[in-house]
């Protein structure tokens, strides 16, 4: 973890008390898949907001550990439109459009936990009506400004094949005079090879890397089944192909998943580890992986690299062989809006490579 986000995840832990117990059960769920930096603009979106509340007579204090999910409930739309004049027309700290949005996406994403997926004791959900699940929220961040902003941070052309030989092969002469990195990487090396080739060669996302289990992979279709990112129905697995190049990393680590990994019969999970004091394999961790990839990253020279970014990388690569809908099934988004980022950044990876080749 760097400097920042070191001192982020203090902030974090330092602020997080002072809110209400079900923004404090709201922020522990989300921690394993956010960053401390995230999840402190959570906080800080949220002390705008029950401070708002608080002066508006909207909730009766008299702080925010005070305010009730009962209040929450008898907000109207028209205490929401309040809020977002509120944050356009403050004389202090006046928000951008960006700004507003991302405000009330912290907001929705609280309520929609609230209301959604946490429980009381009798299996009701905590939040009986969600007034954030009326309010759109309008996308003002366009494809060209986040391909901008990924430019020069993705792997291209022949560093996908680089960043998975250097796992496989090269890393573990760079930490040889570390007993211990060294001892960690062989026994995990074609686990971590087989993670990153798999990501590189199908754009999946790490939650969708997480949830998988043995039975989802078909290696005769070549295909993978995955609970995709906005799918209301958690009983179906979305179908999504893999290169060929991530064959024969996923067959050597399945070769040796359950004598490597002390797997018991009744554990499902894909990718598997070892935690310490523990003599039997689980699910590898969301954060576990996204920090394996920060490592090898970091060595390889590219201390940019993320689990998402491996996902741009492939898409990338992807929608310069095909179209604009056949990446936008692959990588599984729900518009082909968001799918417009790779138009945008393989036109300059196209005139790059016109510019080498003459």
């Amino acid at each position: 973890m760097n400097i920042i986000k070191m001192k982020d995840r203090q902030e974090l832990d330092r602020k997080t008390p002072s809110m209400p117990w079900y923004v404090e059960k709201f922020i522990n769920f989300k921690l394993p898949d956010l960053s401390p930096s995230s999840l402190l603009e959570y906080i800080r979106d949220y002390d705008t907001f029950f401070s708002w509340l608080l002066a508006e007579g909207l909730a009766q204090g008299p702080g925010f550990r005070e305010i009730t999910l009962e209040e929450l409930e008898k907000l109207h739309m028209d205490s929401i439109d309040a809020f977002k004049m509120f944050l356009a027309t403050r004389q202090l700290n006046t928000n951008s459009k960006t700004t507003i949005s991302r405000k009330l996406s912290s907001l929705r994403s609280l309520f929609h936990y609230l209301s959604q997926i946490a429980e009381d004791e009798e299996f009701y959900p905590l939040l009986k009506r969600n007034v954030m699940a009326k309010v759109s929220i309008k996308r003002t961040q366009k494809p060209k400004d986040t391909a901008a902003k990924l430019e020069g941070k993705l792997l291209q052309e022949q560093e996908i094949e680089e960043f998975i030989r250097y796992i496989h092969e090269d890393y573990g002469k760079d930490v040889a005079k570390n007993k211990q990195a060294l001892y960690a990487y062989e026994i995990n090396r074609l686990r971590d090879t087989s993670i990153i080739s798999l990501i590189l060669n199908s754009g999946l996302r790490v939650s969708e890397v997480f949830n998988m289990n043995v039975d989802d992979i078909d290696l005769k279709k070549k295909l993978l089944y995955v609970y995709r990112k906005g799918k209301n129905d958690d009983t179906f697995k979305t179908p999504v192909y893999f290169r060929q190049e991530a064959m024969l990393d996923l067959q050597h680590y399945l070769s040796l998943r359950d004598s490597q990994y002390k797997s018991p019969k009744r554990e499902k999970a894909l990718f598997l580890a070892v935690a310490n004091g523990k003599k039997e394999g689980s699910r590898m961790t969301k954060r576990a992986i996204q920090e394996m990839v920060i490592k090898y990253a970091k060595r390889f020279g590219k201390p940019f690299l993320s689990v998402h970014k491996l996902r741009h990388s492939f898409a990338t690569d992807y929608y310069l062989r095909n179209d604009l809908y056949k990446t936008q099934e692959q990588l599984g988004h729900a518009s082909p809006e968001t799918t417009q980022i790779y138009a945008h950044l393989t036109d300059k990876t196209m005139a790059e490579a016109i510019d080498r080749q003459m």
